[in-house]
C-alpha cells in the first residue's frame, strides 16, 4: 500500500519516483541545516541584563531544535559598544543586541527611536507604538539602510536618577551637575538648568563620591542599587521619567535571508518574549529595591504629574531639533508625536 501511494503520487504530479526521492532528501537536508550566529550585546558580563540576553539565545536554540544556535557575547567582546552596527553590516558579527541610541552619530533617527527622552511613562506605551503604531516598520527601514534586518526592540524600564541632594521639582535641577552621555538627554538637562558632565560609566561611582557630579543618568533603580550608587546618592528619582531606552535585536541581512521561514517566525516570537522578560524582571528588581529603600536610608522621590509634563514639554523642543536633521528622523518624530497625543501625553498643539 505504501509503495502504491508513492507511485500514485509520483504519477499524479508528473514526477518520477527518483525525482520525488531526490526532492524528499533535499527537503530533509534543508530541515537539518544548522545556522550559527555570533551576537554581541550592550551588557556587561554577569549583569542581570546579560543573563536575560543569554537565556534568550538559549531559548532560540531550543525553539528551533538546535537549527539556529546563537553565541551570546558581552559588550566589547569583538568591537566597541558603538561599533556593532557597522560590524554586523560588514559581517564581522552576525547579529547585535545593541543600544539603538548609540548610533545617533550616523542618523538622528537612531536617537529618536532609541530613547525619546521624557516621552513615554511606561515601556508598555512605547511597545504599543512600536508594535501597532508603525515603529517597527520605521525601525526596519532605518536599519536596512545599513545592511541589517531589524527583528525587534527590547526595553528594560524607566531609568532612575540617583542624586546626592533632593530634586523634588523641575526647578531643583538648576545648577545640578549630572553625569549624562552626550546627545539628546544632555541637551534637555541643559535646558532645565542642569550642567551635563561627560564621564565614562566606570568612573560614575567615584565621581559621585568625590562630588565631581551631584547626580547621574545611568540605569533603573535596581541597576543603580546593584552598583552601590544609593550609598552615596540616597535621593533617587523613582518612578523615573527622563529616559526609557530601547535596545535592538538586529541581524546581518544576508544571514537573515538565508533562514527558512519557520525559523524566522520562531526568532521573531522569541524576541517579543525577550522584550517582555527584560521589562518584567527589571521591574521586579526595581520593586525589591524600592521596598528596601527606607531601611537602607534611601528616600525615593516621585515627581508630580505636573512636573513630569513640564519636563516632557521642554524635551519636545529638543526632539523637534533632532527631527530636522534627517528625513527618517522627521518621520519617526511625526509618528511618535501623533501617538503621544493619542495617549494624552501631549496636547494637540504641542
Amino acid at each position: 500500500q505504501e509503495s502504491d501511494t508513492y507511485l500514485n503520487f509520483s504519477t499524479s504530479t508528473g514526477t518520477s519516483p527518483a525525482m520525488t526521492l531526490c526532492l524528499g532528501l533535499a527537503v530533509a537536508a534543508r530541515a537539518e541545516t544548522t545556522f550559527q550566529w555570533k551576537m554581541q550585546s550592550l551588557w556587561q558580563a554577569g549583569s542581570i541584563n546579560q543573563r536575560i540576553f543569554e537565556a534568550f539565545c538559549e531559548r532560540v536554540g531550543e525553539m528551533t531544535d538546535g537549527r539556529l544556535q546563537i553565541e551570546p557575547l558581552a559588550v566589547g567582546s569583538i568591537v566597541a559598544y558603538n561599533e556593532t552596527l557597522d560590524a554586523v553590516g560588514a559581517g564581522l558579527l552576525d547579529a547585535q543586541h545593541g543600544g539603538t541610541g548609540y548610533f545617533a552619530g550616523k542618523d538622528a533617527a537612531f536617537a529618536l527611536i532609541g530613547d525619546l527622552s521624557g516621552g513615554y511613562e511606561t515601556p508598555h506605551q512605547m511597545q504599543t507604538w512600536f508594535e501597532y503604531g508603525g515603529g517597527k516598520e520605521l525601525a526596519r527601514e532605518l536599519f536596512a539602510a545599513y545592511g541589517l534586518y531589524y527583528i525587534g526592540g527590547v526595553w528594560w524600564g524607566v531609568e532612575s536618577i540617583p542624586s546626592k541632594k533632593p530634586i523634588r521639582t523641575l526647578e531643583d535641577f538648576k545648577g545640578v551637575k549630572i553625569r549624562t552621555p552626550e546627545g539628546m538627554g544632555q541637551e534637555i538637562f541643559k535646558l532645565i538648568g542642569a550642567k551635563g558632565v561627560n564621564i565614562p560609566g566606570a568612573e560614575v561611582y567615584t565621581a559621585l563620591e568625590r562630588g565631581v557630579v551631584d547626580a547621574s543618568d545611568w540605569g533603573t533603580l535596581g541597576m543603580n542599587q546593584d552598583l552601590g550608587y544609593h550609598k552615596i546618592a540616597p535621593y533617587p528619582l523613582y518612578p523615573g521619567f527622563h529616559s526609557m531606552p530601547m535596545a535592538d535585536v538586529a541581524v546581518n541581512m544576508e544571514r537573515w535571508n538565508e533562514l527558512p521561514d519557520d525559523i524566522k517566525a520562531l526568532v521573531e516570537m522569541a524576541v517579543r518574549d525577550f522584550a517582555r522578560e527584560m521589562v518584567e524582571r527589571i521591574s521586579l528588581q526595581d520593586a525589591e529595591a524600592a521596598a528596601a529603600a527606607e531601611s537602607e536610608g534611601v528616600e525615593l522621590i516621585s515627581w508630580s504629574a505636573d512636573d513630569r509634563r513640564k519636563f516632557r514639554e521642554i524635551a519636545a523642543t529638543v526632539w523637534a531639533e533632532y527631527a530636522a536633521r534627517s528625513p527618517m528622523a522627521k518621520r519617526i518624530y511625526d509618528s511618535q508625536i501623533s501617538f503621544l497625543r493619542r495617549l494624552g501625553l501631549l496636547d494637540a498643539t504641542e
